[in-house]
């Protein structure tokens, strides 16, 4: 599990298909803390640990099942891509964003930018099957950044991102029509789940 609080931005080293998806990620995590096995959200996406290195700078691999980059915006990566790292949460830890499984749901796209104040407001198109479970004041994992929902119209739904996020994330890079792995809010979910089945 994991909170949606990004807590290092990595880098895309390489990537080698060959059977699943290798891909090497640099970090500023401090390697001897990863155990082989260990779960880390990269943008978002819940990826194990399968091999660790320092040279010529700290990193760690994760092997991509085909089914994850199809869901996802893994597709698109490629070497000297930027992507948000948040290591899985652990007992005791501060639960700053939401409850985020790092199970993506679907990919959403940047239809539109524009500054507001000092902030950024972004609004983003959801597949159809998902928007229904985007709500104002709720929470969305986007590219593994827990984000407060502002408003709701139709697919499309608003988020404000403030000058500290986009500078220790990715978000300060972002364009409109790039796709963004999006995760809904496993309360919403049930919430959706129980009114079906009333």
């Amino acid at each position: 599990m994991f909170t949606g609080i990004v807590t290092d931005m990595g880098e895309v080293l390489s990537l080698e298909q060959a059977g699943d998806l290798t891909v090497r990620i640099a970090t500023s995590y401090d390697i001897d803390t990863i155990d082989i096995g260990a779960s880390i959200a990269c943008d978002g996406v819940c990826l194990t640990v399968v091999a660790l290195g320092v040279d010529p700078k700290p990193w760690f691999e994760v092997q991509v099942s085909a089914e994850s980059v199809s869901k996802t915006n893994l597709d698109t990566w490629a070497t000297g891509r930027r992507i948000n790292l948040e290591r899985a949460l652990r007992v005791g830890d501060e639960l700053g964003g939401h409850i985020v499984s790092g199970h993506v749901d679907g990919v959403a796209e940047i239809v539109a930018m524009r500054a507001e104040g000092d902030s950024t407001r972004f609004t983003f198109r959801a597949p159809k099957d998902l928007a229904r479970f985007i709500a104002p004041k709720g929470s969305v994992a986007l590219n593994g950044t827990s984000l407060t929902v502002n408003e709701v119209s139709g697919t499309d739904f608003g988020v404000n991102i403030i000058p500290h996020t986009k500078a220790v994330t990715t978000w300060g890079a972002s364009r409109v029509g790039d796709r963004v792995n999006l995760e809904i809010d496993t309360l919403a979910r049930y919430v959706a789940r129980l009114a079906e089945a009333g």
